[in-house]
């Protein structure tokens, strides 16, 4: 009996403990954070001209107050993450939306996804050609279907009926994508991508004020890839995963090697079944795994106490980010 009650005691002083580090990490959780990249690439400072240097701090700046408007009103990470995307979609800067990249036939297929780590409900659109925000259209995907993953003419029927801004191919033109895949054609792929050659996909994951955590991506692939071909972008556990029990992850970087290793899930799985911190798992996943493959690419990784991962093994990676403690943070090259 005097060992029973002793297991008892012990049970209860377990119990304790757990119960005051949940206390702490709640204290000491910011309200709110947002997360955002613009792509992982080969990059340097030497590669870049002042005016566009000032021109993505500027583009990024305006995504981090946009979110953070969201989240420091009571807003959800949903919304701040839909919300940061779209701008970042509407922008030539990036390989998404508007800047997207050209296919081979010489148009462009758009790919985006976003999850809700409140219950892992997550939307998806792929290989889109008329839908001017598929972040958007991805959210419709995962709110107003019975459906995850929606692909081409069927995704951008159902984004038409729920009123999302349809717009002509022609409208995803810009003439520096379309000089990228005039290089590409003529076989000066390799020697392009080695001075600056990107993998400039976009996303955001982001934890409010209600303690839940959300993740996007979006994305205009490859350039010159084959007509109908999907990265891990739109890819719930590839690209994007988010779950309040451990974190949410936006992926950029050689698709295929993503979805073979299940990227952005695996870094959730790490922690949820070994117990590993955010940082060591994001690093494990992009700086050994996929290292050993010789895959580039990189990561951006929120958990549920408001710590964030920046990690990628490339030569760069466009990141940025917002706290409620004030601190902004925006980086273009490694430093």
């Amino acid at each position: 009996m005097r060992q029973f009650f002793f297991f008892v005691f012990l049970l209860f002083l377990i119990s304790c403990e757990q119960g005051a580090k949940k206390d702490t990490n709640a204290a000491s959780r910011p309200e709110y954070v947002l997360l955002i990249h613009g792509g992982a690439g080969y990059g340097t400072r030497a590669d870049m001209s002042p005016e566009r240097e000032k021109a993505y701090h500027d583009i990024l700046e305006c995504v981090l107050d946009t979110g953070s408007a969201i989240l420091s009103r009571g807003g959800s990470s949903l919304d701040a993450v839909e919300a940061a995307i779209r701008i970042m979609e509407n922008s030539p800067m990036f390989n998404a939306g508007k800047g997207a990249v050209f296919t081979e036939q010489g148009c462009n297929e758009l790919d985006a996804s976003i999850m809700d780590g409140r219950d892992l409900n997550a939307g998806a659109v792929a290989g889109v050609r008329s839908i001017r925000n598929p972040i958007s259209a991805a959210r419709e995907v995962m709110t107003g279907s019975k459906h995850v993953l929606l692909i081409g003419e069927g995704a951008e029927k159902f984004a038409a009926a729920q009123g999302i801004e349809m717009v002509d191919p022609s409208y995803f033109y810009t003439e520096r994508r379309w000089r990228s895949l005039q290089r590409i054609r003529k076989k000066q792929e390799e020697s392009y991508r080695e001075k600056s050659g990107k993998f400039s996909t976009v996303g955001a994951v982001a934890l409010d004020q209600q303690g839940n955590l959300a993740a996007g991506t979006s994305t205009g692939g490859m350039t010159n890839k084959m007509a109908g071909r999907v990265g891990d972008s739109p890819v719930i556990g590839a690209g994007t995963y988010a779950d309040n029990e451990t974190c949410a992850v936006s992926a950029t970087g050689h698709g295929e090697y993503f979805i073979r290793h299940v990227v952005a899930y695996d870094i959730s799985a790490l922690m949820k079944y070994k117990g590993w911190g955010l940082e060591k798992a994001a690093n494990h996943v992009i700086n050994k795994k996929l290292k050993s493959r010789k895959a580039g690419g990189g990561v951006i990784a929120l958990d549920n106490n408001g710590m964030m991962a920046a990690t990628f093994n490339t030569t760069s990676m466009i990141r940025a980010w917002v706290t409620s403690d004030g601190e902004k943070k925006i980086f273009l090259y490694e430093e």
